[in-house]
């Protein structure tokens, strides 16, 4: 594996960029159904330009004389895929647990965000920030960034460098929030335009996602200029949904004349059809998850983070059940570590937890592959055909190591180790539509 090149072409005589064949070997696992896991022990990925062809357990002849990189021993799986990040928070992670959200956001958020008007914190954290989700096998993200215009364009131009795949928001504000983070309704409006135009020009692997901090903290007017921007530029949106009692009651009081929490999102033209995230949705109501249904509507499982401000958990199974689309995210830094594959873990803990309560008996808990499902191919759909080893998706991958232990485990149970025991140690090599990705930022420390 060490050899291996970084390009997808090269070029003829005439210069022309000529489709190359790549050729992965080793323990392959994904989950094109979160039924259960499809493994191929000792098999091949074959990869055109960064797409998957097929995967196969014997190389076929027309491919005999091609190079292959050799995992042997090895696990193959699809990156993670995070759908909910707040890249300002990282320097908070692991803060504050004792408060419940709203006197969290006052305590600690609101003034670790107000940190990155300064271009200097800009740099040094954003760039750890993603070397962090590089180390991690977090390849491609939904991020959180601040209202700061600059800053928030600051941290697509290093996303582009890295090689990693995300989309970015700059958080929009203009109430209910220190005077450091609120901007005019007009200000708001415009820079977000002008960072969109401007963003497509210079980072064109960065997608923009507008990004309403949430309902209390955007007034109508800032809303429905909003939901003209993503009319008028076709883009997605991430908001937060049903987080904490105390938020919906405040939502409550700021638009009675708007049945649910979600409706304000749909009044405003701040749900696009199959382009929306919405994080938490711990506590939808009936008439909420018949309009997120509706709507497709991805919702970011963020486990870790509900426990810690004490939010509650999302009815998970019951909401696969009725047909929404669930992925699972870390909601960094109420989240206090990155690691998908923790937060994996703790959405199947979270699940059995709940099925023990009386109103959840009879409830079947998470398994593993449907976690892995929900961590790989349920959140990669939001980027494309991503988050699945099936033909025509990017090739988005993991190598991780052989695991040395003597009890002769088999692919699933190495990878189930991983997921519970592993770290970013376990992962040797990182792949975006088939380019190895290196340590993106190696001169930060």
């Amino acid at each position: 594996m060490d050899g291996i090149t970084q390009h997808n072409t090269y070029r003829n005589d005439t210069g022309t960029a000529v489709p190359t064949i790549r050729i992965f070997k080793g323990d392959i696992l994904h989950t094109p159904t979160p039924d259960a896991f499809e493994v191929v022990e000792d098999g091949f990925i074959i990869v055109d330009n960064g797409t998957v062809r097929r995967i196969t357990s014997a190389l076929p002849s027309e491919y005999a004389n091609l190079p292959v990189a050799d995992c042997n021993g090895s696990l193959i799986i699809p990156g993670f895929n995070d759908l909910h990040i707040h890249a300002p928070q990282y320097p908070m992670a692991g803060l504050g647990f004792d408060y419940e959200l709203l006197p969290w956001l006052e305590r600690y958020t609101f003034p670790a965000e107000a940190n990155f008007a300064d271009p200097e914190i800009t740099q040094r954290w954003y760039k750890r920030f993603l070397n962090k989700l590089w180390s991690v096998g977090t390849l491609r993200f939904s991020a959180f960034a601040t209202l700061h215009a600059g800053s928030t364009l600051e941290l697509m131009r290093l996303s582009q460098r890295s090689g990693l795949r995300p989309v970015i928001g700059k958080v929009n504000m203009d109430r209910n929030a220190p005077e450091s983070l609120i901007e005019s309704t007009d200000d708001s409006l415009a820079a977000t335009q002008k960072l969109i135009e401007k963003s497509r020009e210079l980072t064109p692997d960065i997608g923009f996602i507008i990004t309403p901090r949430f309902v209390p903290s955007t007034t109508p007017e800032l809303m429905q200029g909003l939901g003209a921007l993503v009319e008028r530029y076709d883009l997605p949106v991430q908001s937060h949904l049903d987080e904490n009692f105390g938020e919906i009651d405040w939502v409550r009081e700021l638009h009675p004349d708007i049945p649910s929490y979600a409706e304000v999102y749909e009044h405003y033209g701040l749900m696009p059809e199959g382009r929306t995230i919405m994080a938490h949705c711990v506590h939808t109501s009936e008439r909420e998850r018949a309009l997120l249904k509706a709507r497709h509507v991805y919702l970011a499982h963020c486990a870790q983070s509900n426990m810690n401000l004490t939010s509650g958990i999302m009815p998970v199974r019951r909401n696969l059940d009725y047909g929404l689309t669930i992925s699972i995210a870390s909601d960094v830094g109420a989240g206090h570590v990155p690691d998908i594959n923790h937060h994996i873990v703790q959405s199947i803990e979270a699940s059995k937890m709940l099925s023990m309560l009386p109103e959840h008996q009879g409830e079947r808990p998470l398994l593993l592959p449907e976690a892995f499902y929900m961590a790989t191919k349920a959140g990669g759909s939001f980027f494309g055909r991503v988050g699945s080893f099936e033909p025509g998706y990017d090739f988005d991958a993991l190598v991780i190591r052989e695991d040395d232990n003597p009890l002769g485990l088999s692919p699933q149970e190495r990878l189930e180790r991983y997921i519970y025991a592993g770290d970013d140690r376990s992962i040797t090599h990182r792949f975006v539509a088939g380019r190895e990705i290196p340590l993106p930022f190696p001169d930060i420390a």
